[in-house]
């Protein structure tokens, strides 16, 4: 049985040319911006435009480019290789479809069908659903495969907020970090999150909610029931109102309280602007501007053996499972009130 595992990321400009498009493709998509395809379309022109040359220094830092795609092909195989070194008789294979840059879904399936794929495992590196982040790829994915002519059977992971090896990954990373600290200064652990329009998390998306879901089962994993930590929201943008509070905003209340900052970007698995630039130096500067003494930032999970093992599993647990769509844990985790939860939302499509 040849078995495909395609991995879900958000993608990255390769170029300082390739910007600009890669920003028109975020803004194109209609589940960033919810309006009809003329409007949609003439929006992502002028915002991508506007935001071209901001957007380009911040890769300047990075020399050019983002470092997602050669970031997520490292963990494509490492999960390969931990997948083929299972007493298995299926052969795998691991694929990355981007949404927003290359390799698109549509380069993904025609590389899958290429292979001949037996079935396929659709497995997002979000570990926390949103409707703008694998809602978006899911129904990316199911275009790209019907217009490939892509008819294997396929099964996908929706969200995996509370799985034990991606929980233990970060907080083995988190409790190396504390250990290394001086006892003479308390510290305030910042988990920080990409940020959502509040209105999107008020529409029923579950978000915010699998993002305290992930911080528990980190502090549980951690061990440390005295941990002085908050959720904050980074990357906010626009007019909207935002879901808070924000990640400035807690620098800014841990300066006032005479406290040092572990910051632990826990809903991005691998190293990418928002981390290497806006965790790294924007929000490090802000701190230091603000007069905290000690600002700390633990790495995202990236390859790391754990990490890579809790996405094996993810893997097996799936292609024994019946459903077409499931959260790691197999059943809904979201409670009622979360309408567009993936297991619930008929817009999320069929698998």
């Amino acid at each position: 049985m040849k078995t495909a595992v395609v991995l879900f990321n958000l993608g990255g400009p390769d170029s300082p040319a390739a910007v600009q498009p890669f920003l028109f493709n975020l803004f194109n998509d209609p589940a960033i911006i919810a309006a009809p395809r003329i409007i949609r379309w003439c929006l992502a022109k002028f915002i991508s435009k506007r935001r071209a040359p901001v957007a380009r220094e911040i890769y300047e830092h990075l020399g050019g480019r983002s470092p997602l795609l050669a970031n997520t092909q490292a963990q494509a195989r490492a999960l390969e290789k931990r997948l083929n070194d299972d007493d298995s008789d299926d052969d795998f294979k691991v694929f990355i479809a981007m949404r927003y840059w290359h390799p698109f879904a549509l380069e993904s399936a025609l590389a899958v069908k290429a292979w001949e794929a037996d079935r396929v495992i659709l497995l997002p590196l979000y570990p926390q659903y949103s409707t703008t982040t694998t809602g978006s790829s899911l129904k990316d994915w199911h275009s790209a495969a019907a217009k490939v002519g892509l008819e294997v059977p396929a099964s996908a992971l929706c969200c995996y907020p509370t799985q034990a090896g991606f929980a233990k990954a970060v907080a083995k990373k988190l409790g190396d970090t504390i250990a290394k600290l001086s006892e003479t200064r308390n510290a305030r652990v910042l988990f920080s999150a990409h940020g959502l329009p509040k209105k999107i998390v008020s529409g029923g998306d579950p978000y915010q909610w699998q993002v305290e879901q992930s911080v528990k089962c980190v502090i549980e994993a951690l061990g440390d029931d005295t941990l002085d930590w908050v959720i904050c929201y980074q990357s906010r943008v626009g007019p909207l109102e935002w879901i808070g509070p924000a990640t400035e905003e807690e620098i800014e209340r841990a300066a006032r309280d005479g406290r040092d900052i572990i910051m632990v970007p826990i809903a991005f698995v691998s190293e990418h602007s928002e981390t290497l630039v806006e965790l790294d130096i924007e929000y490090r500067k802000l701190a230091e501007e603000k007069g905290v003494l000690a600002y700390h930032r633990i790495g995202t999970v990236d390859d790391d053996p754990i990490f890579i093992d809790a996405l094996a599993q993810l893997v097996t647990d799936a292609m024994n499972r019946p459903e077409t769509l499931c959260s790691g844990g197999g059943k809904r985790i979201c409670p009622q009130s979360w309408s567009r939860c993936a297991l619930a939302d008929s817009r999320v499509g069929d698998t």
